[in-house]
This record gives C-alpha cells, sequence and structure tokens, in this order.
C-alpha cells in the first residue's frame, strides 16, 4: 500500500537467462532488453557492461530524475544535469568467500546541474533529491560510505 494518498505502487519485473557469467535480461512488458556480464575480473570477457556497471549506472540516473522530481514539485527550473561516479569494491567475500558483506566500501558521486537556485537553497534540494531518490537509499541504507559532491551552475537561458 502506497504511504501517500496520492502515491501508487509501481511493479518492476525483470527476466533473465543465460550462461555463465553471460546474461540477457528483458523487461517484462516492453520492448527493452539488454546483455550483462560479469566483469572480467569475474570471468566475463567484456562483451557486455556488468551487473555492478549497471548498478552504479542506476546511481547517476536515478539522481537524475529524482533532481528532475523534486524541481518539478518545488517549482525549480533545472538544466543540464552530468554526473560520474566511482566506487570501491572489496571482492573478498564475493570471489574468496570471506567473511562479511559483499558490498561496495566507498561510492564517490560528482554532479553538476544547471538551476535558478543561490547556493544554500541548492543544497537544501540536493538534501531532498539524496532523501527521496531510491537508489542513493539502498547504497546509504546497505553501509555504503557514499559521498555526494554538487556543483550548482547558472541555468543557461534557452
Amino acid at each position: 500500500m502506497a504511504l501517500h494518498p496520492k502515491g501508487s505502487i509501481i511493479d518492476f519485473n525483470l527476466t533473465g537467462t543465460g550462461e555463465g557469467v553471460l546474461q540477457q535480461l528483458s523487461i517484462d512488458g516492453s520492448s527493452h532488453s539488454f546483455a550483462s556480464e560479469g566483469h572480467p575480473a569475474f570471468g566475463g570477457t567484456d562483451s557486455a557492461p556488468s551487473p555492478l556497471d549497471y548498478l552504479l549506472a542506476a546511481f547517476i540516473s536515478c539522481n537524475q530524475v529524482t533532481a528532475k522530481i523534486v524541481a518539478l514539485g518545488q517549482g525549480i527550473e533545472t538544466g543540464r544535469f552530468e554526473g560520474h561516479i566511482h566506487g570501491i569494491l572489496d571482492n573478498s567475500v564475493l570471489v574468496f568467500g570471506a567473511d562479511g558483506v559483499s558490498n561496495f566500501d566507498t561510492v564517490t558521486l560528482d554532479f553538476s546541474l544547471e538551476t535558478d537556485l543561490d547556493d544554500e537553497a541548492f543544497a537544501a534540494y540536493t538534501d531532498e533529491v539524496a532523501r527521496r531518490c531510491p537508489v542513493t537509499q539502498i547504497f546509504e541504507r546497505s553501509g555504503v560510505k557514499v559521498t555526494a559532491n554538487w556543483t550548482n551552475k547558472t541555468l543557461v537561458a534557452v
């Protein structure tokens, strides 16, 4: 059940088939499909992005989408978004079965976004983006040390 009367529950369903560390995935009810292959460190041949590449890409993309959703709700004008992410994964648990949790140790995000906000309002805005972005919350609540560096750029008039 949705937490807010205007909210709704959205189902996500994907199907994957494959062999070894290569898999073809499709989004149920959609024409979208994509390949994923284990990172070369895990036996892949670099024929497709790894699941971890997709995970980090989702982190960037979700922040961009959430930034626009928050901006629309708050009447904020936005322009170009740029993002870069760097993640550090200790593969001791995944590859060697060491004790612990197989997770990224740290993830650093560098974002820039054109807005019509001053720096103080921009800081409050990006805090709200982090609070509302599902992927940010998954990373943070799983214990990853997340550092998000946001740069407020002047909105370029069209």
